[in-house]
């Protein structure tokens, strides 16, 4: 089917009204705030799920779509979840190795079933997924490994980690308020990563209805989110839409520069009918060890402090650019170089290669590049770190001056 016509009137408003309609609803499926600061850079990085036909669907804007993913309000579902995200980062090989030896988590502190250690597994590569839920207050999700499997499970209060590798469980405690707070800020599902995705529109994104798709057996609808300035490394977003739920399926993030997706997310098989109670329920198995967490609400007084400067810090931060160009800068008042002249031996030498000189009016720095973020330390300690070219960050860094 041709795409529909282009509606670009869908402006940040629209995003606003779609956020606040979400923050009213209760929290979803969600993994539960066990896992902030980990399920917000691995859940839902899933890899594309081939069309298999082009349904014929009645016409819709783009203004029209975001309003029906506003207004979903999907509580109940199963499914399988493929996960793949590649940033082109190089493979570290016998160094990655070397500086992981001699130590596992089980001799070092917390647990292998700890889902702040297991899950960041999900960062790279292509992996495999079972998730059910069942209101906010029950969800599991299982990451399935050649004979092994990790299954994290929030039910009521509780929260389990298992990892059936080294027979180690992780046991926590959820309260409602962090339940909440974890529904706002952990982009855990393609629905999750949509909301992320539409916070970006404003006058410099373009917003369109592309058709129509097939997504694990479903018909959708395809929204296509694309930066209207040159200069970013995002090419486009596809998210498509469950046509009869307005619930988003799969979603996909491009680069500028092609090739492969850097984050594709999406189902390849789901049900919304009610998983059974025993989903959720969970024993330690005999002869698991079994740690103990804290409770969320109760965490040490330095992390809760070292969280308090660190969002105090990210609030501080200067901005150049607007829209899907914008740079965001530190000054970290440290003259470190390059990483290969701060850092000794092979670990210095493997820094400096990944990185390239540049030079400006700002002076002198070394950019790190992946496939979306890039980030350009100077000589004189300032980092710009943005979803932008080389010669954008260079650009910024010259403004900045």
């Amino acid at each position: 089917m041709a795409p529909y016509e282009s509606d670009d009137n869908t402006t940040a408003a629209q995003a606003e009204e779609l956020r606040a309609a979400r923050r009213r609803k209760a929290a979803r499926y969600v993994v539960p705030a066990a896992v902030l600061g980990v399920a917000a850079g691995t859940i839902g990085l899933v890899p594309a799920i081939a069309d298999s036909g082009s349904p014929d669907l009645p016409e819709i804007s783009a203004q029209q779509l975001i309003e029906k993913i506003a207004e979903s309000d999907v509580q109940q579902l199963s499914g399988t979840v493929k996960i793949s995200t590649d940033l082109g980062l190089p493979d570290l090989g016998g160094l990655e190795s070397g500086l992981t030896s001699g130590a596992t988590p089980s001799e070092g502190e917390g647990s292998a079933a700890d889902p702040s250690a297991k899950l960041t597994e999900l960062a790279s590569g292509t992996h495999t997924l079972r998730v059910a839920a069942d209101g906010p207050d029950r969800q599991k999700l299982s990451l399935l490994e050649n004979a092994a499997e990790y299954s994290l499970i929030h039910n009521g209060k509780d929260v389990w980690g298992y990892d059936s590798a080294s027979n180690e469980v992780y046991h926590g405690t959820a309260t409602e308020a962090a339940d909440g707070k974890a529904s706002e800020e952990v982009p855990a599902t393609p629905e999750d990563l949509t909301d992320q995705a539409l916070k970006a529109v404003d006058d410099t994104t373009s917003v369109t209805v592309d058709g129509t798709a097939q997504v694990a057996g479903r018909d959708a609808y395809k929204l296509l989110i694309e930066p209207k300035q040159s200069g970013s490394t995002v090419g486009a977003i596809s998210v498509a839409v469950d046509a009869e739920t307005g619930l988003p399926l799969k979603f996909t993030l491009t680069p500028a520069s092609g090739g492969a997706a850097v984050v594709d997310a999406g189902f390849t098989q789901v049900s919304f009918a009610k998983p059974a109670a025993s989903t959720f329920d969970f024993t330690p198995p005999k002869g698991a060890k079994v740690t103990e967490g804290d409770s969320l609400e109760a965490a040490p007084e330095h992390e809760r402090k070292s969280a308090e400067d660190l969002g105090k810090g990210l609030d501080g931060l200067n901005v150049i650019g607007e829209g899907w160009n914008s740079v965001a800068v530190l000054d970290t008042g440290a003259e470190g170089g390059r990483p290969s002249d701060a850092a000794g031996g092979d670990m210095g030498s493997f820094l400096g290669s990944l990185g390239d000189e540049v030079k400006g009016k700002f002076g002198s720095g070394t950019v790190f590049k992946t496939r979306l973020v890039n980030a350009l330390i100077t000589d004189d300690g300032k980092v710009y770190v943005g979803a932008v070219t080389k010669d954008a960050l260079v650009k910024a860094a010259d403004s900045g001056q």
